[in-house]
């Protein structure tokens, strides 16, 4: 590679990784704690357990509704939803209106086998929510996801700097050389350059997806424009039923229809992902990828018919399938302990580049002012 080339891909990497460096170290110390988000609201809230954990005979839907409703009067249901790790367990998200601020919803859990309430957990404060806001948006909503989202792309850009310049500037070691006996800046470089490269395929994927990920926001904005829209057709504008049909019924139908899927999420009529007048039931997949994949069932809610149904649109797909691998959520325990050693390895990366920038400035800095703080690089006088 000419010196011209590898010293503008050296710019690159210094730069985009000073600009990422912070907002990464961040994002990397508040995900660890989500990796393991489900075990820590089980060691931190108090949750009451259903009385069957895979109940074989479930409860109507509409006694679920109902008796949530009855411990929350003067709300009303915005999205039903069954969790994975909590197969016994129907969650009823409850607000004062249908359209109102999700910030201001509260959850229900209710018995998914006897239809009894379970407890109403407050899942909007606590650490873990403190933590979540800072990796998500920085508590500053779109724009603050957008930011991150670019933040997410220098990185990448550091991570591709990085194995171009990684080669020229090893050529005289062997892969995995540790000078230890040198002095700490160089010991440092070869941590840093060993632990870059051996992290760089994990690296790029979590920072691309989180970079997707912070596109959600806009890419569900679009579905709802797009074929939300065109599925509710004739109905747009048509206003909310003053009797819901049976939610029971709605679900059922969306099961009938795509046979082999389960519902994950129910958004009720009124609610930014369905129509005034429609349930929209949002069907997943019984294996690992497929369940990060959904189907959204358009169910008339003023006369329990079928609508629509059909699949999500590319750049869904696209997003729903970044989600697994940013996370790292679908192999269980053991593949998040590997994702929790790979942030921590990512952090060591970051802090020894944060380092090595800092070192080699001060270094500069005694070279010019010198040792005993006399200036060693004079300006030449003038003429």
């Amino acid at each position: 590679m000419h010196q011209a080339s590898l010293r503008r891909w050296n710019w690159v990497h210094k730069w985009s990784s000073l600009i990422s460096t912070p907002f990464l170290l961040l994002l990397c110390m508040t995900g660890l704690p989500l990796i393991f988000h489900h075990e820590i609201h089980g060691l931190t809230i108090d949750l009451v357990q259903p009385k069957e954990t895979e109940p074989a005979k479930l409860a109507d839907l509409d006694v679920v509704v109902r008796n949530g409703l009855a411990h929350a009067p003067g709300k009303v249901v915005q999205y039903a939803s069954w969790d994975d790790e909590q197969p016994g367990v129907v969650l009823l998200t409850v607000n004062s209106a249908p359209n109102s601020d999700p910030s201001t919803s509260h959850v229900i859990r209710m018995d998914a086998g006897t239809g009894a309430l379970l407890d109403q957990p407050d899942i909007q404060s606590g650490i873990m929510q403190v933590i979540l806001q800072l990796h998500v948006d920085m508590f500053a909503g779109l724009p603050g996801k957008l930011f991150l989202g670019v933040m997410g792309l220098f990185f990448c850009a550091a991570v591709i700097s990085g194995i171009v310049v990684y080669g020229p500037s090893m050529r005289k070691l062997s892969f995995g050389d540790l000078r230890f006996a040198r002095v700490n800046l160089v010991r440092w470089l070869d941590v840093h350059n060993l632990a870059g490269i051996l992290l760089v395929a994990w690296t790029i994927v979590v920072g691309f997806t989180g970079a997707i990920n912070t596109w959600a926001d806009l890419v569900l904005q679009l579905w709802c424009f797009d074929q939300l829209s065109e599925m509710v057709g004739e109905h747009r504008g048509r206003s909310r039923p003053q009797a819901l049909a049976s939610f029971d019924k709605a679900v059922a139908i969306a099961m009938e229809k795509e046979p082999g899927m389960r519902p994950s999420v129910v958004a009720f009529p009124g609610t930014p992902f369905t129509s005034e007048s429609h349930y929209m039931v949002f069907m997943k997949g019984n294996t690992p990828l497929t369940a990060r994949l959904v189907k959204p069932v358009l169910v008339d809610a003023q006369n329990g018919a079928f609508a629509d149904a059909r699949d999500m649109p590319w750049y869904v797909t696209s997003l729903l399938l970044s989600q697994p691998l940013h996370f790292g959520d679908y192999g269980g325990m053991p593949l998040k302990i590997i994702w929790a050693i790979l942030d921590i390895a990512t952090i060591a990366v970051l802090v020894t580049g944060l380092y090595l920038w800092i070192a080699r400035r001060k270094r500069r800095v005694t070279r010019i002012i010198g040792a005993d703080g006399r200036h060693t690089n004079p300006l030449p006088a003038a003429e």
